[in-house]
């Protein structure tokens, strides 16, 4: 009777039981491998008395952004905003047209501006996002995602997230984990918009920065104005350094895609105590991409190799997803019907 009492009005003991056996927290992955070591690893860790139970504290879970949670092909995105930012500002910079890798861009010369390397992408981003306040950064990357498409799917790029991660993320943060983004992408192109897509907040978005000094505005209100100076570089071996910087607990639980997510995933997994290591295999040519040992973008060769030899969970996403992107949102398929 007591029992009956605790439940939900209108719900006996077979019904409620059946609703809560039959409710999936992750509906878009098919049975398999990689989903029963996902949910295995979760309830050992959350298991009150169990051996590898690991208070909700110390429950940290980071995750790794281009090609892990969103689509990072054809290129990424934030290299699609600032080529964006470049044609948007060209007006005040006449000379571009004459100067690499500007020259490119506006041109749209995609050999010319790939023949540019590092040295010229990183001179378009240093000069798109220089000089302006982080509030006025932070309203660009909101204005560009209202109206961008992806060449491929012209889809908003924001709607080109994975459903099953997104699905992993919420599973994750029910169980009592911290959820971070730790990624290579600047920190600042990504804290705009984590939150709304994938209930992150800003403070726990780990990323590349630039320096950032403090100024009296015009208004005389103090404002944050973004350098052309890299502070921080969050990819690689930077990872760990971030997260040892930023976060200050190792994580328990991460998920990459690339070589640039191998160090993060063996900081993570020399830990003491119950681990997990994950990473997104890009085997879907139909739905999305399939690319890893020799794309030039997401590159996955050493980390597929660790995590043979570590035994690391690999997410094969033709065969272990059932659906790759959300269904478009009322407002996403609004913008998608634009021109």
């Amino acid at each position: 009777m007591l029992l009956m009492i605790l439940l939900a009005p209108g719900c006996s003991v077979i019904l409620c039981s059946a609703a809560f056996a039959q409710a999936d927290p992750l509906p878009s992955w098919n049975d398999g491998a990689a989903r029963t070591a996902i949910v295995d690893f979760v309830a050992r860790v959350t298991t009150p008395g169990g051996r590898d139970f690991v208070p909700p504290a110390e429950r940290i879970a980071t995750f790794d952004n281009d090609g892990t949670l969103w689509t990072e092909q054809p290129y990424y995105f934030q290299l699609a905003f600032a080529l964006g930012r470049v044609k948007a500002m060209a007006s005040e910079h006449p000379d571009w047209k004459a100067r690499q890798p500007f020259k490119a861009v506006l041109e749209g010369d995609s050999k010319a501006l790939a023949a540019t390397g590092e040295k010229g992408l990183l001179q378009i981003i240093a000069a798109t996002h220089a000089g302006m306040t982080t509030d006025a950064f932070a309203a660009s990357v909101r204005d560009w995602l209202a109206t961008a498409k992806h060449p491929r799917f012209n889809r908003p790029y924001d709607s080109l997230v994975y459903q099953p991660m997104l699905e992993l993320l919420a599973y994750l943060r029910a169980n009592g984990f911290k959820t971070f983004v730790v990624s290579g992408g600047g920190v600042e192109f990504m804290r705009p918009w984590m939150e709304r897509v994938y209930g992150i907040p800003p403070e726990q978005v780990v990323g590349s920065s630039g320096v950032v000094k403090f100024q009296i505005g015009a208004d005389s209100k103090p404002v944050l104005v973004k350098e052309a100076k890299v502070e921080f570089i969050d990819d690689g071996p930077g990872k760990p350094v971030g997260i040892n910087r930023f976060i200050g607990r190792r994580p328990i639980f991460a998920f990459g895609n690339s070589d640039g997510d191998l160090q993060m995933l063996q900081w993570t997994t020399a830990g003491s105590g119950a681990r997990f290591a994950g990473i997104v295999h890009h085997t879907d040519e139909a739905r999305e991409y399939a690319y890893d040992r020799q794309s030039k973008i997401g590159k996955l060769d050493k980390a597929l190799n660790a995590a043979a030899a570590g035994g690391w969970t690999v997410v094969d996403m033709k065969q272990d997803w059932k659906e790759v992107f959300p269904p478009l949102t009322t407002a996403d398929a609004a913008k998608e019907a634009k021109p």
